[in-house]
């Protein structure tokens, strides 16, 4: 009995690590990759390349987070939101920690292995690397959630080349798309954590941005939805899909509303509500495809 409850803590103590328990990062990842799947796929995608990437998009977040804490794990004892992760607390080793990143990381790879072509899998290996070594571009780069955005946003010529074995321009430009999304709201989701991050000496993009953050954070917000409608206009989207975009854009003025004031919870409900704004415009992409 005493041995099945301590696998079982253990086991939630994993699940905590890798934020099994707090699935937005695993939706903020997946709604671009399953654009590039429907978008590539001219709206009628391999279901089965549809099942690999959602399982593979879990995989990797959830080693990432493995990894980031691990890195941060001398600097997150001196932040309030992350005083009681795993590592920090003292319950899970960084040795466990890494090894838990390393056997997820495994399991996506074989999990992609059988079914997919040289160049997704050589795509995947700059994925793992990118992944790997966000946590310690915060040392010194001062906008580290724009690295973020290029590791978050790998997925779509992945997508693509899974798809079409190539990847074409339209997949760089929606992987810029993404990074600037992703600029927006993990820097509403920096501005959480700003006056630990200045104590302890950390870079993110809201100390970087200053008090023209607010302002930044609309403007990534502008950039990456005009491209996203660029993009979908070109492959002759229209109806559906505009009417996603527009709730999209909707979405971001909600944003602005929440963190104008640069209230720590209202920023946090700001970045969670990201999750909204990218299912409806998944839905408008999948939505106009399928009703045509």
């Amino acid at each position: 009995m005493h041995t099945a409850t301590t696998t079982e803590n253990r086991l939630q103590l994993y699940l905590r690590l890798v934020r099994m328990n707090k699935p937005i990062g695993i939706l903020l990842l997946l709604w671009p990759t399953l654009i590039a799947l429907w978008l590539a796929a001219d709206g009628h995608p391999d279901w089965r390349l549809v099942v690999i990437f959602s399982i593979g998009t879990a995989l990797m977040r959830s080693a990432g987070c493995a990894i980031n804490d691990y890195a941060d794990r001398d600097f997150d004892r001196h932040v309030k939101r992350t005083v009681d992760r795993p590592i920090t607390s003292g319950k899970v080793s960084g040795r466990e920690a890494l090894a838990v990143a390393a056997v997820l990381a495994i399991a996506a790879f074989l999990l992609i292995l059988p079914f997919l072509n040289l160049l997704t899998l050589q795509l995947s290996v700059v994925a793992v690397v990118l992944a790997a070594t966000y946590p310690f571009f915060k040392r010194f780069f001062p906008i580290p959630q724009a690295y973020l955005g290029i590791a978050y946003g790998f997925g779509i010529p992945m997508a693509y080349a899974a798809t079409l074995d190539s990847v074409p321009a339209t997949a760089w430009l929606l992987l810029a798309a993404s990074v600037f999304w992703t600029l927006a709201y993990d820097t509403e989701y920096a501005m959480v954590d700003r006056d630990d991050d200045i104590r302890i000496g950390i870079k993110t993009s809201a100390l970087t941005f200053g008090r023209f953050d607010v302002a930044i954070i609309m403007l990534c917000y502008a950039v990456a939805l005009l491209t996203i409608l660029a993009i979908g206009w070109h492959a002759g989207l229209r109806g559906w899909f505009i009417a996603g975009w527009a709730i999209a854009v909707g979405c971001a003025i909600y944003h602005y509303g929440l963190i104008r004031g640069r209230e720590r919870m209202r920023c946090f409900a700001a970045f969670l509500h990201n999750n909204w704004l990218g299912a409806a415009l998944f839905a408008g992409v999948a939505l106009d495809y399928a009703l045509r």
